[in-house]
């Protein structure tokens, strides 16, 4: 290999204040660039930015119009059956995941994938916008069945655009780099979400008029197309198109990666087991209700959660590009401490549960979920072959998406169980899943080499 290949170039003129800040803030070793070609290697630093200026904003949105925060209240508003808003976080996450096997048997067909993202991103600020006249001059269940319906149609454009995400992003930014990328997407997203959750809880007051929801979704909506347009001018270098499949050889194919590959089989166990730090949320709320702790105060606990995305994803990005079935790891094992703080507050310490004491859970569980999604989405795009990434990825998410749907209902146990009981349940989870995580390959091994050769 030679030399060109082993290390990054320096731009020059009007991009070299880009290049020193993309080399401040991510790692320089042997192994750049080895993974992408020389021309895609100059254009890294600009395509960074953009990939980062991306996320920051999109994180944003997604808190200011949250399937699990605004759009509950926003149903309320409209005055739509309160049964309806149990069907927001199941489409938002079902619709992101299933459909992604499908797509990843289309979009290798295409040299250029980044319009996947684009095409996509549009459609979901699109979708948003179109909330709005659903919400002022319909409402009731109508309204309310409108809205459910453009946030599965959100949700199954964000399946596209994950897809795409992770293939255009392997093919822009080198190995080594990527976890920082992540980190900082979601550093600067948690922060700006961090002071919109300051903003709601010093201004919102307890009866908002309709317009006040009208207008964070029209705020989300531009976001996504702001968003989505730098996503538009990321410089993204022709792939291979070769290799397309049907849907049922797509299907076919996931299942021949699941069999034949104990690594990527044991990869999305890893992966499905931690799906307990993000499912144990809504549980510790009603734990608090059932100490007798007022839920008020929820701008507090979205402070809490955008912090801990502040102050941990830089941190989380960094150990991810070292290694990042460690970042997986050990985000599980601190969302089992919160847990355990959780139940020991509960069972033993009889301790008043403020909203303080939810917010300190929450951050924790925040700051550990930070770290299982970055491991897991780094692990993903070092380990898979560059012709079959697209495969990989929808495989993981497909079958994540059918036990997320499956896990969720462990949720009908808390009338057995009790509350406790299911975080009880959750905890196993991801203490199971940690432990899997630390047993996994490098990511490098996870495909033998004969396998990898031939994808």
């Amino acid at each position: 290999m030679s030399d060109h290949h082993k290390k990054e170039p320096v731009l020059s003129g009007k991009d070299n204040a880009i290049d020193k800040a993309y080399h401040l803030l991510t790692i320089d070793d042997d192994r750049a660039c080895r993974d992408i070609p020389d021309s895609a290697c100059r254009e890294a630093p600009g395509n960074f930015f953009l990939n980062a200026g991306n996320g920051a904003l999109t994180k944003l949105a997604e808190q200011i119009a949250s399937p699990g925060l605004v759009l509950p209240w926003l149903l309320s508003a409209m005055g739509a059956p309160s049964s309806l808003s149990g069907f927001l976080v199941p489409l938002s996450r079902s619709g992101s995941l299933l459909p992604q096997l499908v797509v990843s048997s289309r979009i290798r067909k295409y040299p250029r994938r980044k319009y996947f993202w684009v095409v996509s991103g549009y459609i979901q600020a699109l979708s948003l916008l179109l909330m709005i006249p659903l919400t002022l001059f319909v409402g009731g269940l109508w309204g309310g069945i409108g809205v459910l319906l453009l946030l599965a149609i959100f949700s199954v454009s964000s399946g596209v655009a994950s897809v795409s995400y992770k293939d255009v992003m392997a093919k822009t930014i080198p190995k080594g780099k990527r976890g920082t990328l992540l980190s900082i997407r979601a550093t600067v997203g948690g922060a700006l979400a961090l002071a919109a959750g300051a903003w709601l809880t010093l201004t919102a007051g307890e009866d908002e008029p309709i317009l006040f929801y009208a207008g964070l979704l029209a705020v989300s909506a531009l976001l996504w197309f702001a968003a989505t347009t730098l996503f538009a001018f990321i410089k993204e270098q022709a792939g291979a198109t070769d290799g397309g499949r049907n849907a049922i050889e797509e299907a076919r194919n996931g299942w021949r990666l699941l069999s034949d590959q104990p690594g990527f089989r044991n990869f999305i166990i890893a992966r499905s087991l931690l799906l307990g730090v993000p499912l144990v949320v809504p549980f510790y709320s009603l734990f608090a209700r059932e100490l007798g702790a007022g839920l008020g105060g929820l701008g507090l606990f979205v402070m809490a959660n955008s912090l801990a995305m502040v102050l941990s994803s830089y941190f989380w990005g960094r150990l991810a590009d070292r290694s990042s079935k460690h970042a997986m790891a050990w985000g599980g094992l601190i969302g089992v401490v919160a847990a355990v703080i959780a139940l020991t507050l509960g069972w033993w310490l009889d301790l008043g549960y403020t909203a303080w004491w939810l917010a300190a859970i929450i951050f924790i569980t925040g700051f550990a979920q930070a770290g299982t999604r970055m491991g897991r989405k780094t692990y993903l795009v070092d380990a898979a072959p560059e012709k079959e990434r697209p495969l990989y990825v929808a495989v993981s998410n497909t079958l994540v998406g059918i036990i997320f749907l499956g896990s969720s209902l462990i949720g009908l146990l808390a009338a057995l169980l009790g509350v406790q009981g299911v975080i009880a349940a959750f905890t196993i989870m991801m203490l199971a899943g940690s432990l899997m995580a630390f047993r996994l390959p490098d990511p490098e091994d996870m495909v033998p080499d004969s396998q990898r050769e031939t994808a």
